[in-house]
Order: C-alpha cells, then structure tokens, then sequence
C-alpha cells in the first residue's frame, strides 16, 4: 500500500506540473495574441477569416479566388489551399510575412483523405482493416509526406456515419457504426497530428462534415438531412465527438442543414453543442462556399448568410468571401458586433500559434524533404500492406483461393491493366501513373511457374453520357474502339485456355465519391455480360471487385467461385491485390458497411431496431415487417469477412451474469484456427438493451480484437464492460445506463453470433 501510495503521489505531482505547463503557454499564447490583435484593423482580423484558393489543383466547387497575390500583401488572406511544394508555399508565405503590414503567416491546407503522393486504400477500405494501429500510420506517412511538400492542414478525417450506398461520399468514411468510427477517427487525428503539432513533419487535421452530412436524403450529395436529436446523439455525432476528444485542430462544417438550419450558420450546431457541450477550442472552417449556397437554401442574401454564421460560431469562410465583403457593412449596420469578428479572428491566429508559424513561417518549406519524405519505398510498403488488410474475403468455394502459382491464369476484365482507376476517389495529390495495375502485380507476385495472360474483355460501361460525367477529371470509363463483342469473345478465348480466370471488374474511381451518387448500385450491364459468359465457360471463376461503395451483387455472388472486394487499394493496388490471390498474405478485412440485396433494401444496417411486429428470420409471414420480393437481412452483413482458413469459436465465458453498479463484467471466448493457414481474425462485441425507456437497436457494438493465430493455435480473447459502457442517449438526451437484463453478443460478424443475458442493477 505504501508503495502504491508513492506512485500516486509522484503521478500527482507530474500531472500538476504538465497542468501548470499548458496554463503557461496558454498565457503566454493569450499574451502573444493580445499583443498583435491590439495592432490589427478591423479589415485585418476580417482577413483573417478569409480562405482562397488560387485553383490549378482540383477544387470541390466551380469557384476559385481572384486577386490572390494583392489579398496576401493587404492582410486579407488567414489561409489558403490548392498551394503546394516547399517553393510554392514559400513564396505564399513571403507575400504574408514580408510584405504585409503585420506579416501575419497563412495556414496551408489541402484535402489529404487517404494519403498524399503514396495513396493508400480509400477510407471505407482502411475501416475494413479493423487494425487501429495501421490506419494512424497511414495518417502518419500522409502526414510526413504533406508537410514534405509544405502542406500542414488537412481536411480530413471525414467522419460522417453513412448507411446509404448511394450515397458517393460513402468511400469516404469508415462505414455504418458510429463506435468503430469514433475509433478510427481517434486514430486519424493521432496519425495526423501526433503529440507536437510544432513538429515539421505533423499537421493540423480536420475533423468533416459537421454535422450529419452522411444521412442527406435520398442518397444524395449536398440534401437535407433530417432526423430526431435522440437519433443523432446515439448513432451519428459519436465519431466527431471522439475527434475532439482527441484534440482535432479544427472542425469543417457540412452542406446540409440540421433542424431546418444550414449547418455552417446552425448556432445550436457551433456554439451551443461544439463549444459549449463538448469544450471544443479549436476553429470552424466551412466547406467549400457552403455560406454562399445558404442563399439557395433561403437563408438571405451574402450579406445575411454571413452575417449569420458568424454569429452562429463559424470563423473562416471557404472561398465563398462573404465574410471579407461583408461582415464590414453588417457591423456598421449592427447585424454583428466586433465581438464576435475578434472571437473568430482569435480562433484561427490561436490555430497559427499551435502550430509554430510565429515562431517559424517557413518551417514547412524546407527543400531537401520532398525526395527524401515522398513516395518512399518504405512508404509504399505501407501502402501495400494497408491495401492487402483492407481486403475482404465475401466468398471462396472449393479453396479456390490462394491461387497456385504454376499453371495459367487468365486475367480479365476493364480494371485489370487500368493505372486510372486504382487510387480510388479523393486522391488529388496522388499520380495515376505511379500506381501498379492488377496485371504487373499478378506478373510480380506470380513466379515464373504460372502464366497469366490479359483481355479487357468489357468496357467499364458502354453509355458514353454515363462516361462523360465520371470523367471529369481525367479518363476513367475508357470506352474501347472494338465492339463488346470482339471484347467478350477475345476475353472467353483465353478463358478456355486457362486453369482459372480471375475478372477485375467494378466502379471506375469516380463513379463513388463526391458529387457521384446512384441510384443503380448494381454493376453496369457490359460488365454483368461479361461475369455472366465467363462463369459458363465451367472454369474456377474469381471475382476481384473494386468500389467506392457496397454494391447490389446477388447476381455476381451466385456465379462466382471466389469474390474478393478490394475497394480502391490505392498506390499498391496490383501488388497488394497479387498479394492476396497468391496467398502471400491471407485476407483477414470486414465489411463496415451493409452489402444490400438490392436498392430497395436502403437504408439497410446491421443497428436496426425491432418494430412492433417483427419477423424472426427470413421465412415471410404476414402482417409481419418484411417484403414481399425480398428478404429483410443483407447480402452480406456489418462485421462479415471469410478467410483462407477457420477459425473455430469456443462457447463464450462471462466473469458473472449478475452485476450491481460499478463493477465490470469481463466475457472471454477461445479461438482456435482449425484450418490451413495463419490468419488474423476480428473477433466482434455486441450488446442488446433488452428493456429501456427508449427503444433500442437490436444490436451494438461495444468492443473488437483483431488478434494473429497460427495454425491449429488457440488464442483467449477477453472483452471488459462497465455499466457506462452501456450507456445512451434518453429522451431527455441524457447519457446514463439503465438497469436491466442485457444480451451481450460475441461471434466473428454481427449476424453470426453467441449470446447470454446478463442482470446489470443500480
């Protein structure tokens, strides 16, 4: 005990001395600040919430600033993005700090999703990884490679819980679940900033789109978003409060509106809930010219839409420039106080001081780093071993995966020899050409022993309007000069000739992402030609699907021998993609988001609650919730995933099933891999309030493990539980937990699961 009381003692004292060390450099920032704010004009601390771009990258909207060089010198300018390479962001800040009458320095930002020059899989492919660890340092060689090149702020994460594959900008994200996402958007923020945001080779990250944006109606970018507060506290604000729980830098807000209120001039939204309920203390920065659209909306003219954002809490305006051409007017007319002007210029200067640009205006300018920093071979294994893990296994008849390496293959399909489309959407700062298509990975990884020859055998789609409109930024449906049938028939011919065929089919890299929404979530008809004449020739057919979103393939499923969705794997895509069929490393990715039978299914998830009438299982029965031409569960459930070997698991085990208060419930279960291979396999919690005051989901999860085994080892994976851990929202949106009987729910995905209620008392 006197031991234990030492060891308190001393972690006192360094708690008090770290507590007494940020109360000195938030004083001595509070100093700093007063000091210059006390040398501003009105129009300086107005410019200060100004951000631009000069264009000539790849904005999110049809507007870029004018004016940009004068803008710098006058002070008008508090960041910019579409800037980069240390000479570049040089000469920006130069115009800033020398030229200016204060020499304030700009915040450099760009939109880093899923890497920088080194592309890792899309996000909703990292999330199916579960391996927390791995998504940070993907954040952290992102990081390290952006600030290389001078870039130092990131939009990114996006957090925002979808559960409509229409929806493009579910690639996005990290899928359905707001507890998995509230890991993995802890994990984003540590990646990106680490514990030193002074550090040159860490940057700002950006916690989007605040808030809801992942449930806009009908699939469709930029809609209202509708739904109750219960709702959004419980299931789709967990992740953005785990990013400020993790000390985000600043916080985007989204297109939509919240309760009838657009978002980026949604008081309740920015003060009231952000800053006042959650304690954050960084800055908000809208989406691109999101004030200005809030004139669509009908929220008023520029003058009013800014003036109302600024009220609402928002301190710096995305290229839209309504804050520097009007919030001048809207003081002297009193629609605004100076107040509120100095609060969001404090906000983004605080921001400049956290990250050493007083200090150091150049400290990201530094030219020996790109070549050293960048696109590294060390970087781009990082990017292939993400690609593989975020591969998942959804089907594997006959063992037919891992192929041998001897014998032939025939390698079809328009994904297969396609540089354009592995990146995946997002990736503005990636090279398409860099990339490794299917077809050199297959050749690297293969081994002089197996043939593997190449057809296209389809065009990713053959309506050219289709293909205008996902080619916006380059070629990505390339429709062939030959006819589909020359196509087909070269690709069947070399079926007949192989062992096996494996077909790379799916969404070219923008047919998901933003502003890429669809209503047919199913495969585009030339592709379905092809899969369907393939699996008639009686060959072991494997399928590789590469997607932005879950997609409606029943069909595909039914004639394929294996399937295997890679997302966009990004950088590595056909070394990592070469590196699963051959068996070098063995799938061990789930799915976290719900594959649908078809679109009428939609929305679809594995946290659905019961209704009054509820059908057990998928037999039909009248007046009872279902369809009538389809089934109620997925195609292919949240948390699900095969492997090339098994994993066998024991009956859970549970410390007790009578609980009172604070005591923690602990449930171990075995492990065993019972087939041929080492694997990893994500061993998943869920828990049912079985009785409470609202209605609850029939299913949550709680915790996860991803655990390594070899084979015939045996692994005992515990989980712990405390009652705060099933806790909820209430009606009167008060977090607590309430007494009762619980089910508590351990299995390898969420629709394959051993169970036993516990009694959890006060």
């Amino acid at each position: 005990m006197k031991v234990n009381r030492l060891i308190f003692a001393a972690l006192w004292v360094l708690l008090g001395v770290q507590v007494q060390a940020q109360n000195t450099d938030k004083a001595e920032m509070d100093a700093y600040i007063n000091e210059l704010m006390g040398r501003m004009t009105l129009q300086e601390k107005i410019g200060q919430l100004n951000l631009i771009t000069p264009g000539g990258g790849i904005p999110t909207g049809s507007a870029v600033s004018t004016g940009v060089e004068s803008k710098l010198k006058d002070g008008l300018v508090g960041g910019i993005f579409g800037v980069s390479s240390p000479e570049k962001v040089r000469q920006t800040q130069e115009l800033a700090v020398e030229e200016s009458r204060l020499g304030i320095p700009v915040l450099v930002g760009s939109d880093v999703i899923h890497g920088y020059k080194t592309t890792f899989p899309i996000p909703l492919g990292l999330a199916s990884s579960w391996d927390m660890e791995l998504i940070e340092k993907t954040a952290r060689v992102a990081a390290k490679e952006a600030t290389a090149d001078g870039i130092f702020w990131n939009f990114s994460p996006m957090v925002d819980i979808a559960r409509d594959p229409r929806w493009g900008r579910i690639a996005e994200g990290a899928g359905e679940d707001p507890f998995l996402g509230s890991e993995i958007a802890k994990a984003m923020v540590r990646g990106y900033q680490g514990d030193d945001l002074t550090s040159p080779n860490t940057m700002m990250a950006t916690v989007k789109h605040f808030a809801l944006y992942g449930a806009s109606e009908a699939g469709r970018d930029y809609n209202t978003t509708d739904m109750s507060r219960i709702r959004m506290f419980n299931e789709y604000l967990p992740p953005y409060k785990a990013a400020i729980d993790a000390g985000v830098g600043s916080v985007m807000s989204s297109f939509n509106d919240v309760d009838g209120i657009p978002a980026s001039g949604n008081k309740w939204l920015l003060t009231d809930l952000l800053r006042d309920q959650w304690g954050f203390d960084g800055f908000v920065v809208s989406d691109y010219t999101s004030v200005n659209e809030m004139i669509a909306h009908g929220m008023g003219d520029l003058q009013a839409v800014s003036a109302l954002s600024l009220k609402a809490g928002l301190d710096m305006d995305m290229v839209g420039e309504g804050f520097l051409t009007t919030l001048e007017k809207s003081l002297k007319e009193g629609k605004i106080t100076e107040d509120e002007i100095e609060l969001a210029c404090r906000r983004v200067l605080e921001a400049k001081y956290k990250l050493g640009l007083f200090e150091d205006p150049y400290r990201y300018a530094d030219d020996s780093r790109p070549k050293k920093d960048i696109l590294t071979k060390a970087n781009r294994q990082v990017a292939r071993e993400a690609a593989a893990r975020s591969f998942v296994l959804l089907k594997n008849e006959m063992h037919t995966l891992p192929l041998s390496q001897s014998g032939s293959i025939a390698l079809v399909g328009p994904l297969a020899n396609d540089k354009n489309n592995m990146l995946g959407t997002w990736a503005p700062t990636g090279n398409p050409q860099l990339s490794i298509p299917v077809l050199e990975g297959m050749e690297n990884v293969g081994g002089r022993k197996v043939k593997v020859r190449y057809a296209k055998g389809a065009n990713i789609s053959d309506d050219v309007e289709f293909a205008k409109k996902v080619n916006v930024f380059g070629t990505r449906i390339d429709i062939d000069k030959r006819s589909a049938e020359e196509m087909l028939n070269e690709a069947l011919e070399l079926a007949e000739q192989s062992d096996v065929v494996v077909a790379v089919i799916g969404e070219a890299t923008e047919m998901s992402g933003e502003s890429a929404n669809r209503t047919d979530i199913t495969l585009p008809e030339s592709q379905k030609k092809l899969v369907r004449a393939l699996a008639k020739t009686g060959k072991p057919l494997v399928l590789v699907m590469m997607s932005g979103r879950p997609m409606a393939i029943g069909e595909e499923y039914e004639l394929a021998t294996s399937l295997l969705q890679v997302w966009h794997p990004g950088v590595e895509a056909g070394n990592a993609i070469a590196d699963v069929l051959f068996g070098a490393y063995n799938p061990s990715g789930k799915l976290t988001a719900t594959f649908p039978h078809n679109v009428g299914q939609i929305p679809v998830h594995y946290r659905m609650k019961n209704t009054g009438r509820p059908q057990d299982g998928d037999t039909f029965m009248k007046f009872k919730s279902n369809y009538l031409d389809a089934p109620n569960s997925p195609l292919f459930a949240f948390g699900y995933g095969l492997s090339y070997t098994d994993f066998d698991y024991g009956k859970p085990v549970f410390s007790q099933t009578k609980l009172k208060g604070n005591e923690s419930l602990k449930v171990s279960v075995d492990i065993t891999n019972t087939g041929n291979f080492d694997g990893e396999e994500v061993v998943q919690l869920y828990t049912r309030d079985l009785v409470a005051s609202v209605t609850r989901p029939v299913k949550e999860l709680k915790g996860f493990q991803k655990v390594a085994l070899k084979r015939g080892e045996t692994k005992t994976v515990t989980f712990e539980l405390t009652a705060e851990d099933l806790a909820f929202y209430n009606f009167n949106l008060e977090f607590r937990w309430e007494p009762g009987d619980f089910e508590i729910m351990v299995g390898p995905s969420s629709d394959n699961v051993q169970s036993a209620v516990v009694s959890w008392e006060k």
